[in-house]
């Protein structure tokens, strides 16, 4: 008998054997001719360490096998790097990935013209026309601006990951439920007034209200929350494109930006809401076709029976038990009320033709975005209910191997068509895009006006503001790229993320919209307070222990996990540290106890304004909004000429 073993880097030599193989000799093959020659071939020093348990399930007759480098190297995105020198480029997927490139692309550039056109009629100002579509997305388009920049691709592929996580469950997976809230609770108060005072970012009443200096600090938190929705949403594409493309885990991630910042670039919100119409379609018809595929794949158990059951692993509905009951609270409302301390939805509203078509936008997404949640949570509970020794991924599962992260590109490679796969990756790549492109136009909206022509540069010129613009376009586009390499969970990023908008931005907005008393003094303080809270309530994700141990705070693996709603508990201590400086600080200075000199935030002239007119913003509020309604069109932000 003879034993011998083919890849995709060649073949290794001929093994002549006496009798049959049984344990002994085949472990003997497998440690001195299998893996010695992988090791040579794939370098797997590197860190890919293999078990002859692996192989067993890999390995595919006694007197032959074949080794995939799929297989040998499939421990992360970062090893998997390593292999794609020997890998074969899935040329056909590549093809229709750069097909639908440069069909949003072009989309983007035919929005940039239309912009062009909407300018040259004379409506609306630079900063309008580039940041807000000259606020004139009517419904069916804000209707899917707005859809599509909340179905990213952290939504898709954090949802799955979170269904098929033994330790999660369908659940944890709030992500879509979670958005409903949001758009509710944003068009019943956050629309009318964002819209009606005509503010081009959810910074302005901070600019308005507070001053300088608190806006600026805040900006900068805002900033970094959606640097952070870059990062998020291109690790879900990068991670995807790696498993089922073969290609490169960077080259996968700066392609996807480098086009993003391109079509953002030329026609500003026109080629980003523009591009989200055919981007969400995609996302929807790919999504819905892959699941039928992958339900069907003789490896995978019926869904219905491993909800309840332990089959492969715990069931993927999952459990919530008591003393994790606050901690799914703590979650839901992070992820649900976090979102609305994001430029990304503030923008959406601004941007509409009316408050009325503001607000009706947000009921829409409010309906339209779970369904297309349904798709990865199904995708997710396949992944649970699948035997993957009977796939070509082999034993053990990815949750095993530390790959809950890959677990939806991996169904879609293991458990569905080539071609269908094909189709999958396309859906991540729409979403991805719908997401990142309004994530660099509202971090540009936000240093471009309330940093730097109001703070900065105060008498730059339109022109030079389109300049910055752009730059910054560019910049936030390379930051949130490169932090991609940090690390390629989509879920803990969207966390951190959501973590930052609802402890620090969330209060803050809440308070300059609908509190009287709020001020710059109290903007500050209740800042230190939901900040420093926060750090001392640890984290884990960040290696950061706690310091303030709530009830039920437990040791597990040596680390303490808070089973307390700790992020809720700071984002309430926020407001009312606010509220409750804020009113010390009006008090003081009011009453003579403190010298109006040392008045920095002007809290006796806001005191004044509020009482003798009854207007909620001020003179500044009302200057701004006459200044916006008086400026004349101009160009976009990049002209595009053939």
């Amino acid at each position: 008998m003879v034993w011998a073993g083919i890849h995709y880097g060649g073949k290794t030599a001929l093994v002549v054997l006496d009798g049959n193989i049984n344990a002994v000799v085949y472990r003997d093959i497998l440690e001195n001719h299998c893996l010695p020659h992988a090791r040579r071939v794939y370098d797997l020093t590197l860190g890919c360490k293999m078990t002859t348990q692996e192989h067993i399930g890999q390995l595919y007759s006694s007197e032959g096998c074949v080794v995939s480098s799929r297989q040998l190297g499939r421990r992360s995105v970062r090893q998997q790097e390593s292999f794609s020198s020997i890998m074969a480029l899935n040329i056909p997927g590549v093809t229709v990935m750069m097909f639908f490139y440069l069909l949003v692309l072009g989309i983007g550039i035919w929005a940039s013209i239309k912009s062009k056109k909407k300018a040259k009629q004379g409506q609306g100002d630079k900063t309008e026309m580039a940041l807000l579509g000259n606020r004139g997305i009517n419904l069916v388009v804000g209707i899917f601006t707005m859809t599509a920049t909340w179905v990213g691709g952290g939504f898709i592929v954090g949802t799955a990951e979170a269904v098929y996580n033994p330790s999660m469950g369908l659940i944890w997976a709030v992500m879509p439920i979670a958005a409903t809230m949001c758009f509710i609770i944003g068009g019943l108060f956050f629309a009318e007034p964002m819209r009606n005072n005509k503010y081009v970012t959810m910074m302005d009443p901070f600019q308005i209200k507070y001053g300088k200096v608190p806006t600026a600090a805040l900006s900068l938190a805002s900033l970094i929350s959606e640097i952070m929705w870059v990062t998020g949403t291109l690790i879900g594409l990068g991670v995807t494109m790696s498993v089922i493309l073969d290609l490169s885990y960077t080259v996968s991630i700066w392609i996807s930006a480098a086009v993003a910042i391109t079509y953002t670039l030329l026609g500003g919100l026109y080629s980003v809401a523009y591009t989200d119409i055919i981007q969400l379609i995609l996302i929807f018809i790919s999504l819905w076709l892959c699941v039928p595929f992958a339900l069907m794949s003789p490896a995978v158990s019926d869904i219905t029976e491993t909800a309840y059951n332990r089959t492969f692993q715990s069931p993927w509905v999952g459990t919530l038990e008591a003393d994790r009951a606050w901690r799914w609270i703590d979650n839901f409302l992070l992820l649900g009320l976090g979102n609305l301390g994001l430029q990304n939805f503030h923008q959406r509203t601004l941007s509409a033709a009316s408050s009325a078509t503001a607000k009706i936008t947000c009921f829409a997404a409010a309906f339209i975005v779970p369904t297309l949640g349904i798709p990865p949570i199904l995708l997710g509970a396949v992944a649970a209910s699948t035997n993957w020794n009977l796939t070509s991924y082999g034993s053990p599962s990815p949750f095993e191997r530390g790959e809950t992260g890959l677990v939806l590109p991996i169904v879609l490679q293991h458990l569905t068509p080539t071609h269908i796969s094909i189709v999958g990756i396309g859906a991540v790549a729409a979403a991805v895009m719908s997401s990142t492109d309004s994530a660099l136009l509202s971090a540009a909206s936000i240093f471009t006006s309330n940093i730097y022509r109001n703070i900065l540069r105060t008498q730059a010129s339109e022109q030079e503001i389109q300049w910055v613009i752009r730059v910054s376009v560019v910049v936030v586009g390379l930051a949130g790229t490169s932090l991609t390499f940090l690390d390629n969970s989509v879920l803990m990023i969207w966390l951190l993320r959501s973590d930052l908008t609802y402890t620090l931005m969330l209060p803050q907005l809440v308070c300059v919209l609908f509190f009287d008393i709020s001020n710059g003094y109290g903007a500050v303080l209740g800042c230190v307070v939901g900040m420093l809270l926060r750090v001392l309530c640890g984290e884990p994700l960040l290696g950061i222990p706690p310091i303030i141990q709530f009830p039920g705070c437990t040791l597990v693996n040596g680390v303490y996990i808070q089973k307390s709603p700790i992020r809720t508990i700071c984002m309430l201590s926020a407001v009312v540290a606010i509220l409750l400086f804020s009113y010390l600080a009006s008090l003081l200075f009011n009453k003579g106890l403190i010298p109006e000199k040392w008045d920095v935030f002007n809290v006796k002239v806001q005191y004044s304004t509020q009482t003798q007119g009854g207007a909620k913003s001020g003179t500044r509020g009302q200057n701004l909004r006459e200044e916006n309604e008086n400026n004349e069109a101009c160009e976009p932000m990049l002209e595009s000429t053939f």
